[in-house]
Order: C-alpha cells, then sequence, then structure tokens
C-alpha cells in the first residue's frame, strides 16, 4: 500500500529529541524520509503542545522552541478541535489522548498513524505502524 499522509504520534517525536536508544534512530530515518516529499508526515497541534512541555521540562524553553521550529518545518500541524474531545468522549477506547489523536488523523485524510505504543492504536480502523516497521516496507 503507498501512504500519502501519515500521522506521527508523540512517542516518535520524543525518542528523537529525548535520545531514547535504540528507537531514536528510526525517528530520525522516519523524519529524513518525510522531507522527501514522498509522503506528508502530520502531527496534532495537541502534540506539539504535550512535546514543548516535555522538552522545556527535561531541557529548558529555548530548546523545546527551537527543536518545535525545526519539526513545524518537516511536518504538516493538524488542528485540534472541540469535535476531536467530543468524539473520543463518546468512544468506546480506553486511552483518552490516542483517541483523539485518531480522530485528528481520520479527520484529515490520514492513512496510517506511526507509534511506538501500537497497542493503544489496534482497535481504530487506521493501520497503525512502529517507526522501524514502517521503514522496512519503504
Amino acid at each position: 500500500m503507498i501512504y500519502k499522509n501519515i500521522f506521527i504520534d508523540s512517542d516518535i517525536f520524543l525518542d528523537l529529541l529525548l535520545t531514547r536508544r535504540p528507537f531514536d534512530r528510526f525517528s530520525e530515518l522516519l523524519l529524513q524520509q518525510g522531507k522527501t516529499g514522498q509522503f506528508k508526515l502530520c502531527t496534532s497541534t495537541l502534540i506539539l503542545a504535550n512535546i514543548y512541555y516535555l522538552i522545556a521540562k527535561n531541557f529548558n524553553k529555548q530548546i523545546a522552541k527551537k527543536e518545535l521550529k525545526v519539526l513545524t518545518g518537516i511536518i504538516r500541524m493538524l488542528p485540534f478541535e472541540p469535535d476531536d474531545v467530543e468524539m473520543a468522549l463518546n468512544s468506546e477506547h480506553v486511552d483518552f489522548e490516542d483517541t483523539i489523536q485518531f480522530f485528528i488523523a481520520n479527520k484529515h485524510s490520514c492513512d496510517l498513524i506511526i507509534s511506538r505504543n501500537i497497542k493503544h492504536y489496534k482497535k481504530f480502523s487506521l493501520p497503525v505502524l512502529t517507526a522501524e516497521q514502517f521503514l522496512e516496507i519503504l
């Protein structure tokens, strides 16, 4: 299958930015592939806010801003809107935050979610792969 719009979950970015070995290598390769234009990498504004908070907490606000500026030059930002919360609240899925991410990805025609925590996405209608799995099928 050819994937055109790929939704990236927060753990993929955090693996790279917090140098979580060995996963950071796959995250870096994924972002490099995204720069080629072969497919579009997307994430939600909620994920970007969460990443800023965690990077600022682990390092500082200046580093967090710098890293987000780099990321936003590579990825397409998808809005986090009230209906995403409503759909997640009315859903039977257990992980609230991942459910919100699914609804954002689905609403914006993403055809794949990349996450290291794929078990939280198993009951959704979009396919889910780890960064490593996705890179293997390229």
